[in-house]
């Protein structure tokens, strides 16, 4: 009987050169791979992947959902970051209304999501709630 592999794959050409040095560093790089002719009208998350020294891996796009909620799934937030070896990561979705604020569930998924990923070795280091005209931090806010 013949297993397959799941392959996630990411091409890096920067190997590690794009930092990662602060939230509005994440933000900026966050934007520039964002739809914005969909970040208005429909939640999306994506994964900033690390490396030891914050180095850029990849960007991993999640899910993509309706305008008031996307899904998130831990365990294929792990997956992908171990596949890609990622020491660190942020999570970074849009709030299509413009409100930045986190809801209780965006801040208890946080804390789920890195008790997890400590479990493995992997940091989660912020999580952003962006629109076009700027984010919400949770680790700047205190809320992680």
């Amino acid at each position: 009987m013949k297993i397959s592999e799941i392959n996630v794959s990411y091409v890096n050409e920067h190997s590690g050169t794009i930092k990662v040095s602060s939230s509005r560093s994440a933000y900026n790089l966050a934007l520039k791979n964002w739809n914005e002719d969909t970040i208005e009208l429909q939640e999306e998350v994506k994964i900033i992947l690390l490396n030891r020294a914050n180095g850029l891996v990849g960007i991993y796009s999640l899910s993509k959902g309706g305008v008031s909620a996307s899904i998130v799934d831990i365990k294929l937030i792990l997956s992908v970051a171990l596949k890609a070896v990622a020491s660190n990561m942020i999570i970074v979705h849009n709030h299509p209304s413009g409100n930045l604020k986190p809801s209780e569930t965006d801040i208890k998924l946080t804390h789920r999501l890195k008790k997890a990923a400590k479990t493995v070795e992997i940091s989660l280091l912020d999580h952003l709630i962006i629109s076009k005209e700027g984010y919400y931090s949770l680790v700047d806010e205190g809320d992680l």
